[in-house]
């Protein structure tokens, strides 16, 4: 994929989890995905994304910048949601969350193969509590 095909992808993958369509991520995703060196696949990769919107039934990834070196992308997000239910032991809170989080991509035969990120969990529990 060319720099500007992989930026394209990457907002429709990011259209799909603001959408909250878990279903549809195999369309973007891996199924032997890697998450932080292990590979975790995409089994675990959407019920990680489950999680966090069952939480968070408003949650958003707010994407403010998106660089491209292929096959790799960066992006820079604030993720929003307000807490409805239980999340990592917290139970729901009812507040808005607003946490910076950074992650790349490493895209391989028009998939997402392997993800790194930043421990936004830990941003986002300090607001909860």
């Amino acid at each position: 994929m060319t720099s500007n095909e992989l930026a394209a992808f990457y907002r429709r993958y990011n259209a799909c989890c603001n959408e909250h369509r878990v279903e549809d991520l195999a369309e973007f995703v891996a199924r032997d995905v890697a998450i932080d060196g292990t590979e975790r696949g995409l089994d675990a990769y959407a019920a990680e994304l489950r999680t966090v919107v069952r939480a968070f039934p408003d949650y958003r990834w707010e994407l403010r910048r998106l660089v491209v070196d292929a096959p790799w992308i960066a992006a820079y997000f604030t993720d929003t949601g307000t807490h409805r239910e239980a999340f990592l032991g917290v139970q729901a809170t009812g507040r808005s969350v607003a946490v910076p989080e950074f992650a790349f991509y490493r895209v391989d035969a028009g998939q997402i193969a392997e993800v790194w990120g930043s421990a936004f969990h830990v941003h986002l529990l300090e607001q909860l509590r």
